[in-house]
């Protein structure tokens, strides 16, 4: 049994298989703007068992998912928008398609005023991960660092800077630990700290934004994406921001050129480092 998704030009696409036993189900998000909203989960629970499918919105803000017959809550969700829910009985070898959903912004995720705002280090992490011997991935985190955000009058025209002290380097193992200060990677003695700085913010969708900076490492300034999800205000000891982002750096763009192989040119350490930062900060202090 299959049926036949319409592509985005109005033709059909290629047929899909159902199993047996199940149905499709398919809709098209769009922001508040009329654009395809991409990374919008959509989540189907069963009303009477403990069954749960989730799809996840394409660039084209198309999220499809097969799931097994019956009846289901259908809850549609994406960072800093409000969530809307739909109910749908799946039938087998059927296609329940949901149309076009609009969601809209939640008001209740205020920006930040404008003003200084210091990053607390002891609610803040700067991690990273790197893949080893192709097998495992290496997890570690800088453990000195300061910065500061200046929230601009248009949000956009917002600032940020940090500064980590790459000496504080940590991977849970103290050789590699100094293996990483060496020359060989961070050089820590001729470049004693990293440098970030950015003053452009664009907003993609809800809550998530794309922080375009440089950062000097080993004394090469490139620039770097993050793109970031801002989590809201919050009141606790002084008013707080938070927010999380992610980069994807190359260590051969910062000059880190290290390398080792194994057999069949197999690499020790991955050229892709990811970097995962989770932040809070405190307005004027």
């Amino acid at each position: 049994m299959f049926r036949r998704l319409r592509r985005r030009d109005g033709r059909q696409g290629e047929p899909v298989t159902f199993a047996a036993g199940a149905g499709l189900v398919s809709v098209r998000l769009r922001d508040e703007l009329g654009n395809p909203l991409a990374g919008a989960e959509m989540t189907l629970r069963h009303k009477r068992g403990p069954r749960v499918f989730r799809a996840v919105s394409d660039d084209y803000g198309l999220a499809v998912v097969t799931a097994a017959t019956g009846t289901y809550q259908v809850t549609i969700s994406a960072g800093g928008y409000r969530e809307v829910t739909h109910t749908v009985d799946v039938a087998s070898g059927d296609h329940t398609a949901l149309g076009e959903v609009e969601l809209r912004p939640d008001a209740s995720v205020r920006l930040p005023g404008p003003g200084r705002w210091v990053i607390d280090p002891d609610h803040t992490s700067i991690r990273f991960v790197a893949r080893h011997i192709g097998l495992s991935r290496v997890h570690g985190r800088f453990t000195r660092f300061h910065g500061s955000i200046n929230v601009g009058e248009r949000i956009e025209n917002s600032s940020i800077e940090v500064v980590i002290d790459a000496a504080s380097i940590d991977t849970a193992a103290e050789k590699r630990d100094e293996h990483l200060r060496s020359p060989d990677f961070l050089d820590v003695d001729r470049f004693p700290k990293i440098h970030f700085f950015s003053d452009r913010a664009q907003r993609v969708a809800g809550d998530r934004w794309h922080i375009d900076g440089t950062l000097n490492l080993r004394g090469a300034s490139r620039g770097v994406r993050l793109d970031a999800s801002y989590l809201g205000l919050r009141s606790w000891n002084g008013d707080r921001l938070g927010a999380i982002a992610k980069a994807e750096l190359h260590r051969e763009d910062f000059t880190i050129n290290w390398q080792q192989t194994l057999a069949k040119g197999l690499v020790v350490v991955g050229s892709t480092i990811e970097l995962r930062l989770d932040v809070q900060a405190v307005r004027g202090v």
